[in-house]
């Protein structure tokens, strides 16, 4: 859907946003305006997503080529389902796209359409503005190059990407212009410009990972992982020994741009990745998954105070030949629309979980599936040996449909799973139960990133054009 101009009376200073101009003239409120949706449940009540985006790239492969954006046929009617329907290609090698994220979401609902997306490369710390208006076929609309992003923010590692409902877009970084601690957050304006720095201090701040904000709770949340110069070799123990590794949790004060608060996880919050807030925006619970001690922990506000709890966790577990027991790595947690299945992968284990999260406190496993991982239990994708484990997670706006895919970070696959570079990534689509719970894994969906036209690819973060459950924040 394209988005319809606002009306201005110039000489009452006055603009009217389609959904307010759709009430002016008598209409019905519009409830999916510029690709977004004006609720959670009127999300969760969307049509099947008929195509998926997924970020592509060949770093720490023998294959000189630049990363690209696919985009995958998703529609079962279609006579190309299951199948990779165009690449766009950058115009430079070396980026590692990772993380992205859209120029507009429910945060600008009625303001702005959900149609560029902002794909930042972790390692070379350029970001591309690529536009979607034929989502079929999407083409480059600008580069923000490295210089720009290091001079105007002395910021490197852009990861998490989240639009604000002022029509700017805002992303994590990792490091610093050298590569270290703490990082920072990088705020570019609605023409795709680098304004600098988000925020007015990072007193307390050791590492920056994820990010996500809750406008009527005046709060954002963020997690840690590493600086870049510690994760871009691969994982050495020594560093985690060392103290360069995070553990905390930051809850900013939104307005005032500063840490208001911080709780440590300690040993068994090692490494918090992703942060998801209840979709409800009047909520105030949330959940984190620590990878390294494979521990799910549910947050909250207790009167002025924020609070975590661990509500889940499983020991690492011994693998023949390796000396040291096999944590399961929690490397992604999807929550469904209607905030009551959680989701999580666990890269190293090779499962991926769905909970019963109705009580935020007290989630009850309802559903589990084995898809490759170093445990060596039979896969639920029959007859077929799977390339690494189940990593990146994706959600359909209905719930009804998580996409996963299995590379994580290339010097990290190369240690943990090196078959990833020489054999691409996978692509699968389970069913879920959105009633009873359970999941099942839909055999007529799947995508082998080992026979892309280049060699094989690494695919990493999904999107879908008209959002997912990871894209949106309400305001």
């Amino acid at each position: 859907m394209r988005r319809l101009p606002s009306l201005c009376f110039v000489a009452l200073g006055v603009c009217l946003t389609p959904l307010a101009l759709s009430r002016l003239m008598g209409g019905e409120p519009q409830e999916e305006v510029g690709r977004c949706y004006a609720s959670p449940l009127e999300a969760g009540k969307s049509p099947p997503e008929k195509l998926a985006y997924v970020v592509a790239t060949y770093a720490g492969t023998d294959r000189h080529k630049p990363d690209y954006l696919a985009v995958i046929d998703t529609d079962p009617k279609s006579e190309t389902y299951s199948r990779v329907v165009h690449r766009l290609k950058m115009p430079y090698v070396g980026d590692e796209l990772h993380h992205y994220g859209w120029n507009a979401c429910a945060s600008c609902y009625g303001e702005r359409e959900r149609r560029f997306l902002v794909i930042p490369g972790l390692v070379s710390s350029r970001i591309y503005i690529v536009d979607t208006a034929n989502p079929r076929e999407p083409s480059l609309h600008k580069v923000i190059e490295p210089k720009e992003v290091i001079d105007k923010s002395k910021l490197t590692g852009p990861h998490t990407v989240h639009c604000l409902s002022d029509g700017r877009i805002m992303i994590s970084m990792l490091g610093d212009e050298k590569g270290e601690g703490p990082g920072g957050f990088l705020l570019l304006s609605d023409q795709f410009e680098v304004e600098g720095g988000w925020a007015t201090s990072l007193e307390g701040m050791h590492y920056n990972y994820d990010f996500w904000y809750q406008p009527r709770h005046n709060v954002m949340v963020s997690s840690e992982w590493a600086a870049p110069n510690t994760i871009r070799p691969g994982f050495k123990p020594e560093d985690l020994k060392a103290g360069k590794y995070g553990h905390r949790l930051q809850f900013w004060d939104w307005s005032e741009k500063r840490i208001a608060q911080t709780i440590d996880l300690g040993e068994s919050g090692m490494i918090p990745l992703e942060v998801r807030f209840h979709h409800d925006p009047q909520s105030t619970h949330g959940f984190v998954g620590a990878a390294l001690s494979s521990t799910i922990w549910h947050w909250f506000k207790d009167g002025d105070r924020w609070k975590a709890d661990k509500v889940i966790e499983f020991p690492a577990q011994k693998v023949e030949g390796l000396d040291s027991p096999v944590p399961g790595l929690i490397t992604d947690v999807v929550l469904s629309m209607d905030d009551r299945w959680l989701y999580f992968s666990d890269w190293l284990h090779g499962d991926i979980r769905q909970y019963d999260v109705s009580d935020p406190a007290k989630p009850k496993l309802a559903g589990q599936v084995w898809l490759g991982g170093l445990l060596g239990k039979p896969s639920d994708w029959e007859g077929k040996k799977l390339a690494g484990g189940p990593q990146m997670l994706q959600l359909s706006l209905d719930g009804r449909r998580l996409y996963v895919s299995s590379s994580l970070f290339s010097s990290w696959d190369n240690q943990f799973y090196p078959e990833i570079g020489k054999r691409g990534s996978f692509l699968l689509q389970i069913d879920c139960d959105t009633e009873k719970g359970g999941m099942t894994l839909n055999k007529r969906f799947s995508v082998d990133f080992g026979k892309e036209p280049d060699g094989p690819v690494r695919a990493h973060e999904i999107r879908f054009p008209f959002g997912d459950s990871t894209s949106d924040i309400w305001r």
